[in-house]
Formats: structure tokens, sequence, C-alpha cells
């Protein structure tokens, strides 16, 4: 297939590239560098250096290159940002997958995998969280995504699309030649990492008091390269929407979890500052992922907490200033 991947030079968009080119899809990235790294996109794929909220631009791409399909990554992620910024949010998220799915439209391109997020659940009454579960976000981020999943369904009734819309929990981990590199780093294990490398003072860690084992908030987790596979499964399955669907493990670990593991794969402390709860923060989000399983045939096999934050290690210790010393 040729695959066309917005936000193709971010974490896990060039990742997502990397796993298609080498089972020998072809892959065209979009991508406006706001936060993602040209460094970051396999050599053996087109860039396009075009802004989603550009529909011309957009237009033109898709037109040039007439894809198969699209993996649509790209798009604004930061929670506290989107409180902040919410114009931001409703604007790139919301404005710019408007003009992508004009564009496919008008190039005849109808199968879309959307990188949706757990965030449009809010804060879950039961867990595990199936699909099924109420929408409720809590943030303009979650909105705007669930937006934008509601937005796949109106183009699947009133134009035949075929959609996937992959509800994320966590992702960490590092593929060999491509690894986390944002500005600024709000996930957790590479701020851990950062921390122990002393490139920041110190982890903040929200909240001690929280209703689970060891008083800190419990997540679940998935290696990027599981996520990437589920993608291309998904391409590979459009015969038919498959609508929204969870990626995760159901196992979650805690906060404090992540920093013991994160201690024992680096060999040294984790300076810590402990910090009150975060508005909003859940005590515990897990994942029922049986619809994956069952429509993809996916079962995440790199999910340790020793294996996603060893692979996050060696990479950052292999790159230390991230891509900031790379070119592509």
């Amino acid at each position: 297939m040729r695959v066309l991947v917005t936000g193709g030079a971010g974490y896990i968009g060039s990742i997502a590239v990397e796993r298609l080119l080498d089972r020998g899809h072809q892959a065209v990235v979009i991508d406006d560098l706001w936060r993602g790294h040209a460094a970051a996109v396999d050599p053996r794929a087109v860039l396009e250096a075009v802004d989603l909220r550009d529909r011309s631009a957009v237009s033109v791409a898709l037109k040039r290159h007439r894809p198969d399909a699209v993996l649509h990554f790209a798009g604004a992620t930061l929670v506290p940002e989107s409180v902040r910024e919410p114009g931001l949010y409703f604007d790139v998220n919301v404005g710019g997958s408007l003009n992508l799915l004009e564009a496919m439209r008008a190039a005849e391109v109808e199968r879309i995998v959307f990188s949706s997020t757990a965030a449009v659940y809010g804060a879950p009454e039961t867990l595990p969280i199936r699909e099924d579960a109420p929408t409720r976000p809590v943030n303009p981020y979650g909105q705007s995504k669930l937006a934008v999943e509601q937005m796949l369904a109106a183009y699947e009734t009133a134009y035949g699309f075929r959609y996937a819309a992959f509800r994320y929990f966590n992702v960490a981990g590092a593929s060999e030649r491509l690894g986390e590199d944002h500005d600024p780093e709000t996930h957790l294990i590479p701020s851990a990492l950062l921390a122990v490398r002393g490139d920041r003072p110190a982890l903040d860690l929200y909240g001690t008091d929280y209703p689970t084992p060891d008083g800190t908030a419990i997540r679940d987790y998935v290696h990027v390269l599981d996520l990437a596979d589920a993608h291309i499964a998904a391409l590979e399955r459009l015969d038919r929407s498959l609508g929204p669907i969870n990626l995760g493990t159901t196992a979650g670990f805690s906060v404090r979890q992540v920093v013991d593991a994160v201690e024992e794969a680096t060999g040294r402390p984790v300076p810590v500052r402990l910090r009150p709860r975060r508005a909003g923060d859940p005590p515990a989000l897990l994942a029922d992922s049986a619809r994956a399983r069952e429509l993809l045939d996916w079962e995440p096999s790199r999910s340790s907490l020793p294996e996603m934050i060893g692979s996050a290690w060696r990479w950052m210790e292999r790159f230390p200033r991230g891509y900031g010393a790379a070119t592509r």
C-alpha cells in the first residue's frame, strides 16, 4: 500500500512509518515540523512539510500522492496547554482533521486510521474501560479528539469512509533508531529518565494519596512498537469500518512502580519532588483491549516495564541530544 502518514515526524508517527516501510509498504509523510523532527522521518519516505490547517496545501498533497489509506497521527497533545489555549487545540485537531477529510474525499481516499485518546472517557466509572463506556472528556484535548471521532462516524455515513479510531492509553519505549524527544517532555518514563541523567532537577510526582496500593496513580502502558503494529493491522482490515478501539494491556503500573523500574533499569536513583494531585487525574486508567484482540488479532508482546524502559533508556543513551544532532 501507499500510505499517507500525518504527523510522521513525531514520536509515534515516525515509528509507524519505519514499521510500514520495513513491511514493504510505501509512506508519504505530511508534517509541518511544529513539534516533529525531520531527522525522525525515515529516509525511505517522502516528506511533505505541510500544515494540516492549510486546506489547499493538504488537498494538493493528497492529489499528488493518491494514497491508498491514511494514518492520522498529527495533532496537539498536551493537556495543560489545551486548558490554557483551547482555541489552538480545536484549530489544530478539529480544523486540521476536517481539512484532511475533505482532501481525502476530493482525492477519493476512503480509509483512515486515527490517533485518538483515552482522554475521551474523562474520569471513568468502571475499570477496565470498554469502548462503549460514556465519553465525557474533561479538557479541550479530549474534547477535540472526540469531535474528530464524531466527524469520522459522520463521514462514514455520508461518504462511505472506513475508519478505525485508536484510543491510546500510555505509550512508551523506542525502536533502535527512533525514540521520544518532546519539548516540553511531559510523559512519565522519559521524564524519569531525564531526571536520572540530570537533564532536569527532579521528577515531579503528582499525588501520593490515591486509593491505590501504594498511593500513586495507576496507568496502562503499551510499547510504541506494539502500538505501531496495531495501526498496520487496522489498515489491512479496513474493508469495513472498525470504529473506536482501545489500545492498552489492562495490566497497569503505578507511578511508584515505574520509578522503581527506572532505577532498576538504569542503576541510578530517580530524584523525585512530591506534588499535590492534579485536578482531573483519576486514580487509575486501564484499558479493556478485547476489541483489539478480536478485530485485529492484536496482542501486545513488548509491554513489560523492563522492556519499555530499557528500550527508551538505550535510545536516550545512544542519542543524548535527541534529534538535535541528527540529520535526515
